[in-house]
């Protein structure tokens, strides 16, 4: 399949209606024609010289009642997250600051919980009008909406959403089941309807086969809307979780995957999200190549390492890579 073929009279100009076949024969292309195809496309909506940077703050750690088997946060496995209140506003807002003044434009905030308890939601909405007070970007991550929460994050001016779909409908429940598919699909149609940026990628290096990674872009390619930012997380094994010592991932077959959502998503921001400490320069080059333009950017993510900054802006500026904004 080539670039030309992906031109298609979508109301938004974008397609909605991918196959699994289709997104298949995209990973199978040899790497140098994949590589070339969404280098291209990439192109033509992005400066490829340029990177978001995002910066993420776990507002709530661990005791999730979730059995999500990649996650150190859930109350289920015996890993050495402990369990934390719901931290407060203002060192919410020193990490924003701090964020913001070493480049990050996006403030992602996380709490581990199933979804947010109606006493929770007025100390969120605080955090979002605080963020955005500093000119920051917003962004949560809360578990399941319904849709008065959703729109009450509108209100109080939430910018992105995260919500991931993980994997395929079909490896889903190998890897949760305290909740559905269709629960989390229902979340992201709430924060569309709320009128709020959706931000949804998933996981890949769990034990999923080629089909399943590109059954995960095939979900998200074929939403409404394609999300505003796709998150790729490389699997992160922490020991205690079930994952831990299963799984992996071929670095070339991850920079498959980030190729593969450029192709379906071409305007999306596609971000190298967990996992990049354990990927070399040359790794994460090649994706960014491949159409990666957004990171994580700090010493850490919700519960695991994250390369330095310091590092980071060493990559950059040995690629020609500037942050937007600068």
């Amino acid at each position: 399949m080539s670039v030309e073929q992906l031109e298609h009279p979508y109301p938004d100009g974008f397609r909605h209606n991918w196959t699994r076949r289709e997104i298949i024969e995209f990973f199978d292309l040899p790497l140098m024609d994949l590589l070339f195809q969404a280098h291209s496309l990439h192109r033509q909506y992005f400066d490829p010289n340029k990177i978001q940077l995002s910066q993420l703050c776990s507002i709530k750690t661990g005791g999730c009642p979730e059995d999500c088997k990649y996650c150190p946060q859930s109350s289920r496995y015996p890993t050495d997250v402990e369990a934390e209140r719901l931290m407060a506003l203002e060192k919410v807002l020193a990490g924003a600051r701090k964020a913001k003044s070493a480049g990050a434009t996006r403030y992602c905030m996380g709490a581990a919980w199933r979804s947010p308890k109606g006493r929770d939601m007025a100390a969120v909405c605080d955090m979002i009008r605080g963020v955005r007070n500093l000119g920051l970007e917003s962004c949560m991550t809360l578990g399941m909406l319904d849709p008065a929460q959703a729109a009450q994050l509108k209100q109080a001016g939430l910018d992105y959403y995260n919500h991931n779909v993980d994997s395929s409908p079909e490896y889903y429940p190998e890897i949760i089941t305290t909740r559905s598919y269709e629960d989390r699909l229902k979340t992201l149609e709430n924060v569309r309807t709320a009128g709020i940026n959706v931000c949804s990628g998933g996981i890949v290096g769990m034990g999923e086969s080629k089909a399943d990674r590109a059954g995960m872009l095939q979900t998200l390619a074929n939403l409404p809307q394609h999300p505003g930012s796709v998150p790729i997380n490389m699997l992160v094994q922490v020991e205690g979780t079930p994952l831990y010592g299963a799984g992996g991932i071929d670095p070339f077959d991850f920079i498959r995957t980030i190729a593969a959502a450029r192709l379906v998503m071409p305007a999306s921001y596609v971000r190298l999200s967990a996992g990049r400490e354990a990927m070399s320069d040359e790794m994460q080059a090649l994706c960014f190549f491949a159409g990666a333009n957004s990171i994580f950017y700090g010493e850490k993510l919700l519960t695991t390492p994250n390369p330095l900054q310091n590092n980071d802006l060493d990559l950059f500026a040995r690629l020609g890579i500037t942050p937007e904004g600068k």
